[in-house]
């Protein structure tokens, strides 16, 4: 059985994209230490990035190797394109040992194959190529030369096929659902986590045409003052009257991420409240009409800085990042930011969140949008109200 999400001609051309920027940085060997570029490279899909893993991309070779944990080569022999030559396991013994490590193992693999002398490129700053990883590497592969390769397969990335974009659509569904659960579920009196109990039921479970499954990371769902800080979580509070209950969520199908963020308001919302969801709201869409090919990243934060501030309203932080796969800890790509002085180029199929959040003293507002770029502008992945819920 095999779990084939796209077929063997898309992962050819994404390696073939892969390996020209690769000749460009003149990289001979690509050790790939990043889940979600593994996953885009191979195909290989398994919570099981705790203990060490690569997908191994070299000039010489016309498929990638998957390289892992014994008992994991199982899930690669399902997940991946390649042929099972390419999938190489240490055995069970490397895991968790004093005296041993996968990546001596690995080391003597690139050894017998004679790519120990040759240009690699490893993601330095990537959340899984640990300093240990590169102190390991280096010692036992004393003549290969070391380049920073973090964020090239991430670049590659950036533009979408058609498959990736149906998939980001089909999460963007979820996401929409989800959230309209959750604001269904607040209510004075209702428990915090009660509340996300409901979206995370929604977001595994999906819609009756297509599920759902676990997202990278868990939301961010603030309440009260507390939203005034972006990136905290819930609690087992009760839902009080007068009170923000701030939701940055995200769908997900086959690992392709869709976040969507909005706000209820338990009560009626004072008019200031209001007035500045409204002016989120048409910044945002502004934002959106303006992503077009050939605009820039930072052309789409001018367009929002114009927007707010003629409302008097300034916002000194980015608002969006181009998005995709996810793998713990970010659904963000890493790569470029909707901010002042990021001149990369919006093309076709580029993928963005754009969440123009305000924060203020005692709280905070958000309204965002997933949204491909197009001809016409940005095509939304969720089908959602852009207003500042009220549940009274």
């Amino acid at each position: 059985m095999k779990i084939e999400l796209f077929d063997s001609g898309e992962y050819r051309q994404r390696l073939a994209r892969t390996k020209e920027k690769m000749r460009e940085k003149g990289i001979d060997l690509l050790l790939v230490a990043s889940p979600a570029n593994q996953f885009y490279l191979s195909g290989y899909d398994g919570c099981s990035f705790y203990t060490p893993q690569m997908v191994v991309v070299s000039l010489q070779q016309q498929e990638p190797i998957w390289f892992g944990r014994k008992m994991d080569a199982v899930g690669a022999r399902f997940t991946v394109y390649m042929s099972e030559d390419c999938i190489l396991a240490y055995p069970d013994n490397y895991v968790g040992s004093s005296e041993r490590h996968p990546l001596q193992y690995l080391a003597g693999i690139l050894k017998e194959r004679g790519w120990d002398a040759a240009r690699i490129g490893v993601e330095m700053d990537d959340y899984y190529y640990t300093a240990r990883w590169h102190a390991i590497l280096t010692e036992n592969l004393p003549r290969a030369t070391f380049i920073d390769a973090f964020l090239l397969v991430n670049w590659v990335r950036m533009k979408k096929s058609e498959r990736e974009i149906e998939y980001l659509m089909q999460a963007g569904r979820i996401a929409a659902a989800a959230m309209q659960a959750a604001v269904d579920k607040a209510a004075v009196g209702v428990r915090q986590c009660d509340v996300m109990a409901e979206l995370y039921r929604v977001t595994t479970g999906g819609t009756p045409e297509i599920g759902g499954t676990f997202t990278c990371k868990p939301p961010n769902a603030m309440v009260g003052e507390l939203c005034s800080a972006p990136h905290l979580s819930w609690s087992d509070a009760p839902l009080k009257q007068d009170e923000m209950f701030y939701i940055e969520m995200g769908g997900c199908r086959h690992r392709y991420h869709v976040p969507l963020s909005r706000c209820v308001y338990l009560g009626k919302p004072p008019a200031e409240m209001q007035r500045l969801a409204g002016i989120i709201a048409e910044g945002l869409h502004e934002v959106l009409v303006a992503a077009r090919p050939g605009a820039r990243c930072e052309d789409l934060e001018a367009v929002w800085k114009r927007t707010i501030s003629k409302h008097g309203i300034e916002k000194d932080s980015r608002i969006g990042y181009p998005v995709g796969i996810g793998y713990p800890p970010t659904w963000g790509e890493l790569t470029c930011s909707l901010r002042a002085g990021d001149k990369t180029v919006l093309e076709n199929n580029m993928s963005f969140h754009c969440i123009p959040a305000l924060w203020m003293d005692k709280y905070g507002l958000v309204i965002s949008e997933s949204f491909v770029v197009t001809d016409d502008g940005a095509r939304t992945f969720a089908d959602f109200p852009r207003v500042l819920f009220s549940k009274s």
